[in-house]
């Protein structure tokens, strides 16, 4: 084969060459981009199902929270009757013994 066309093929082989590595570099760089891309959605729908599932826990919280202060409160009452009623059983001792050391207090001093 004469030199001038051996010169031409080498040439058109490594512009064949050039052009497939230019598309094989704008491949990898679409393939890098779409990877972000990806990661970036994969990342946004995390951080959203993360913020979902904290709205969720603090409102299980709070309910919980609620419950408990409503039972705190029934528990309270509940005690406070208890103790009303104590009292008004003992009422009537409490005042027949004030009214006895108050007389003995009033007779010692005659």
């Amino acid at each position: 084969m004469p030199r001038p066309e051996v010169l031409e093929r080498i040439k058109t082989a490594e512009s064949e060459a050039d052009e497939i590595v230019a598309e094989a570099e704008a491949d990898r760089d679409e393939r890098i981009e779409e990877a972000r891309r990806e990661a970036e959605e994969i990342r946004s729908d995390a951080e959203a199902e993360a913020d979902e599932y904290e709205a969720e826990r603090l409102e299980e919280a709070r309910k919980e929270i609620e419950a408990e202060r409503e039972e705190l409160i029934e528990d309270g009452k509940a005690e406070r009757n208890e103790l009303v009623a104590s009292a008004e059983e003992n009422a009537d001792e409490a005042v027949e013994y004030a009214i006895s050391q108050f007389e003995e207090a009033v007779n010692a001093q005659t």
